[in-house]
């Protein structure tokens, strides 16, 4: 029980909690590619922010790739010859091989191996396996409970259905003072796995709901799409809106114990690039960041070499570098609260430099212009950082010649971008730099 205040009510949730709140909403929903449990995720999302959600039919041309048909299930059992399930996707969704064509059938243990996966490294885990563009059917279990059939004949049954529908994904705009976008994406489509990747999911909605409470510079679009179809699906549908977006950020396993990583975009030299790596290291928070692969989540679409966007990856450890990774023991217990508030507060952090890294031409660039008769140097009377205010208006002055950015600034004097930026915001306030 949490604790109360000396009023009697319960004190307010932290960002946290309600990241961690909404992650046990959504981790019971089978979700896929395609399918009712991708609805009911952004229904439970809209919830928190406003969502446009799209449908593409079934069959529709997305780039090189087309949307598959749907996949929706009801249930899956293994039986023993007792009618006792000894598999039960009711006790898990990731007991389901993903997109298990439907399977109705008694057959020996001998011949339902082929179709069993395990993880004999970690017997008592289940991993999640799936199957989107080869028609399959299988089951996923852990090892010690295969160990325990014994040979006999087994009933399988998978109630699923493949047929044409949609491919559902779903944005959600935070309007800025220019039309120029920053793309935020996190996938949608795996089932009850916390980390991979509804701690990405909750990030992005307080992201969201934390954007809103102001008016950024950057409109910042937020996607809610399944992973590598769902991205580029929206790259072919939005084509004409591609050049607006100038940085990018996917957001995934964005909630377990692990240091930050920032995977660079391909270009390696991105703005999104130079703003990460600037707040991390001056946030001295522990951190990693890693050249860009063309191997990962939807950064590799975004980056492709015809889109070549600037979009970079955060996450905490990155897919696939601990051993939960795409098994049942990416619970609920394995992301935390305090993970997933240092994930957004960074994502915060970041935009906060994004949005004011612009960059400034000196109106006076001819010898220093005299700074106390515009009442400059008055205002920092009294202030205990008056002689890094001053130092920084005099760097930005230097480099405001259409070329360097606020960042470069900060970068070349040493001081912290805070300071360069509200010097800048003095200067331009006294018309002696224009943006």
């Amino acid at each position: 029980m949490a604790p109360v205040t000396a009023a009697g009510e319960q004190p307010a949730a932290t960002p946290g909690e309600e990241m961690y709140a909404l992650v046990e909403r959504l981790y019971p929903l089978c979700r896929s590619i395609t399918g009712d449990g991708v609805r009911a995720t952004l229904d439970i999302v809209g919830e928190y922010v406003p969502l446009q959600v799209h449908e593409v039919p079934t069959g529709t041309q997305v780039l090189d790739w087309t949307v598959p048909r749907e996949w929706n299930i009801r249930d899956a059992y293994i039986a023993d010859s007792a009618g006792n399930r000894v598999v039960d996707f009711a006790a898990s969704n990731l007991h389901v091989l993903g997109y298990s064509v439907p399977v109705s059938a008694t057959m020996p243990l001998s011949e339902l191996r082929a179709h069993l996966h395990t993880l004999p490294d970690h017997p008592a885990w289940v991993p999640y396996r799936t199957s989107y563009y080869t028609p399959q059917w299988g089951f996923c279990l852990a090892q010690e409970t295969l160990d325990a059939l014994p040979d006999g004949e087994y009933e399988v049954r998978i109630d699923s259905t493949l047929d044409d529908g949609h491919l559902t994904y779903a944005e959600h705009v935070v309007p800025g003072q220019v039309p120029d976008e920053v793309i935020v994406s996190c996938h949608v489509c795996h089932p009850s796995l916390a980390n991979d990747n509804l701690a990405g999911i909750a990030v992005a909605t307080f992201l969201a709901r934390a954007l809103a409470e102001r008016t950024p510079y950057y409109t910042y679009r937020f996607l809610f799409a399944p992973g590598t179809i769902g991205a580029i699906t929206w790259l072919a549908r939005n084509a004409e809106r591609v050049e607006r977006v100038k940085h990018g950020l996917v957001l995934a396993c964005a909630g377990d114990p692990g240091r930050l990583t920032y995977k660079q975009s391909r270009r390696g030299d991105a703005e999104i690039d130079r703003v990460m790596r600037h707040v991390l290291e001056a946030s001295q928070r522990p951190h990693r960041i890693t050249e860009f692969t063309p191997y990962g989540y939807d950064e590799r679409q975004f980056c492709s070499p015809g889109f070549d966007l600037g979009v970079g990856s955060l996450s905490r450890t990155p897919y696939a570098g601990y051993p939960e990774y795409h098994t049942s023991a990416d619970d609920l217990d394995f992301v935390s609260p305090r993970a997933m508030a240092d994930t957004l507060a960074l994502c915060r952090e970041a935009f906060a430099v994004l949005d004011r890294n612009r960059r400034y031409v000196n109106l006076s660039p001819y010898g220093e212009p005299q700074l106390g008769r515009r009442g400059l140097y008055d205002s920092l009377g009294g202030r205990s950082d008056a002689k890094q205010a001053q130092m920084a208006m005099l760097w930005v002055l230097s480099l405001s010649d259409g070329e360097h950015s606020l960042l470069d600034v900060t970068e070349r004097s040493g001081l912290p971008f805070d300071t360069v930026a509200a010097a800048a915001g003095a200067l331009h306030g006294a018309g002696l730099i224009k943006a």
